[in-house]
């Protein structure tokens, strides 16, 4: 690891540990997942896969031929999003995206064999990156872990589904735009 990696990673230690070890649980998680997500990139990097591309491979290793609405869905990111991840993956050769006879109007996204293929070599990745992850951690450490963060996942899952205010939906990037430049005009910006 290089000086500066480290020196960056020390940084973030001390800052959970020292300057605000009572911090929003949210933070952590969220540092937690972009080491994670870091650590993931870096190796996916070797096979010329994207961190974005990886998201709908392992969607696609699960249930191949999925509409692109579906997937985006799945993914949980926008169709727009989708869109251009999937032209570069068609691209690279790792999806075709085609019309099913009987339903003219959807796209559906099948993995090629070289999509396929990248399961084997990716996967193992994703495991050697979980388990640098929860070394020296003890066992019932990490399933008290997991049953904590699908309790949050679950609570928050509840919440989203009780609300009723369509204010609390999350807005697209075009919708935000135009309420901030809505927001200009009313104020003769």
């Amino acid at each position: 690891m290089s000086r500066r990696r480290q020196g960056d990673t020390q940084t973030i230690l001390k800052h959970w540990r020292e300057a605000v070890p009572n911090d929003r649980l949210a933070h952590l998680v969220k540092d937690a997942t972009r080491a994670l997500l870091r650590a993931l990139q870096m190796r996916l990097t070797v096979h010329d896969v994207s961190l974005g591309h990886w998201t709908f491979l392992r969607i696609l290793w699960e249930k191949d031929g999925l509409t692109q609405r579906a997937l985006s869905e799945e993914a949980g990111v926008m169709e727009p999003t989708t869109f251009s991840a999937l032209n570069a993956m068609e691209k690279l050769g790792y999806i075709t995206r085609r019309r099913l006879p009987d339903n003219r109007k959807n796209v559906y996204v099948f993995l090629t064999p070289r999509g396929r293929q990248l399961k084997d070599k990716l996967v193992p990745l994703a495991e050697e990156v979980n388990k640098i992850a929860v070394a020296g951690v003890p066992a019932e450490a990490i399933a008290a872990t997991r049953q904590t963060l699908l309790a949050i996942i679950e609570n928050l899952a509840r919440d989203d589904a009780a609300s009723a205010d369509p204010e609390r939906r999350i807005p697209s990037t075009r919708e935000i735009a135009s309420r901030v430049a809505a927001g200009r005009k009313r104020k003769g910006q």
